[in-house]
């Protein structure tokens, strides 16, 4: 039977070479070494030097993994495919990730219970589009639903809250209307829920300042009276009227100004 007769440390930190029979055979990492107790003067075969060999793929993959893995948390999926990238065969990949799994370093759990504890503290964005986040991670429905357990509705109310509040700073030149419409459309594009967004809307002051939104009308309203000049006078009232209608303004304070303008009006 063959005997190794060296184990050679490489320049490479935690990569020795093994040599059989006075020949170079294969390399090994450090954690093969220690795993399969290689020494010199011990006896191997061809179906030992296999199981080096696929344990050492293993070992690379592990290796390459962690890396990917230093600078954040990742889902298993995510490392599933940075190592696919890698073009390393999947049953390496697969060996690779119980390892990972056996020393916690990939749970999926873990990540969508802390990217919903980020996203409680840090972020702008609902359940439903943290869901969605999760789903495109990998993450099964049960680990997320578990997961979102733990943004309360409470905790929903405080963060909807503060974009409500946001939103309606930037949309405060809109007529009254217009101004919640984009305001709840934010909401639900972020990924808060109807009876959620309604809670979020009472908690913010939406009073409108009747000077500022008949001072916004009539700004509208010239413009637009301007760009119907060609038509007819009451072809142009009519497409005034219906143009600052869409934009969110009560029919009637849209018939005052008309009025005040110096038409008449149907």
């Amino acid at each position: 039977m063959a005997v190794i007769t060296m184990i050679e440390a490489q320049k490479r930190s935690g990569r020795f070479n093994i040599y059989v029979d006075g020949h170079y055979a294969f390399p090994v990492s450090d954690s093969v070494l220690v795993d399969f107790r290689l020494y010199k003067g011990m006896e191997i075969d061809k179906e030992l030097e296999g199981r080096l060999t696929a344990a050492d793929d293993v070992a690379k993959a592990y290796n390459r993994a962690l890396d990917y893995l230093s600078h954040q948390l990742r889902t298993e999926k995510e490392v599933q495919d940075k190592l696919t990238t890698l073009e390393i065969p999947e049953d390496t990949i697969e060996q690779t990730l119980k390892k990972l799994r056996d020393f916690s370093l990939v749970d999926d759990a873990h990540y969508a219970a802390s990217y919903v504890r980020t996203m409680m503290h840090t972020g702008d964005k609902g359940p439903r589009v943290i869901r969605q986040h999760l789903r495109q991670k990998g993450v099964g429905e049960k680990v997320i639903d578990d997961a979102l357990v733990l943004f309360t509705p409470a905790e929903q109310l405080a963060v909807g809250t503060a974009v409500a509040q946001k939103l309606a700073k930037r949309y405060q030149h809109n007529s009254t209307r217009n101004r919640e419409q984009k305001m709840r459309q934010g909401l639900m594009t972020r990924g808060f829920g109807g009876d959620a967004i309604k809670a979020m809307l009472d908690a913010v002051d939406l009073t409108p300042d009747v000077d500022e939104q008949h001072a916004l009308l009539a700004k509208q309203g010239e413009k637009l009276w301007h760009r119907y000049r060609a038509l007819s006078e009451s072809e142009r009232q009519y497409k005034t009227k219906q143009a600052l209608y869409r934009k969110g303004f009560k029919l009637d304070d849209i018939s005052q100004w008309l009025a005040d303008f110096g038409e008449s009006v149907d």
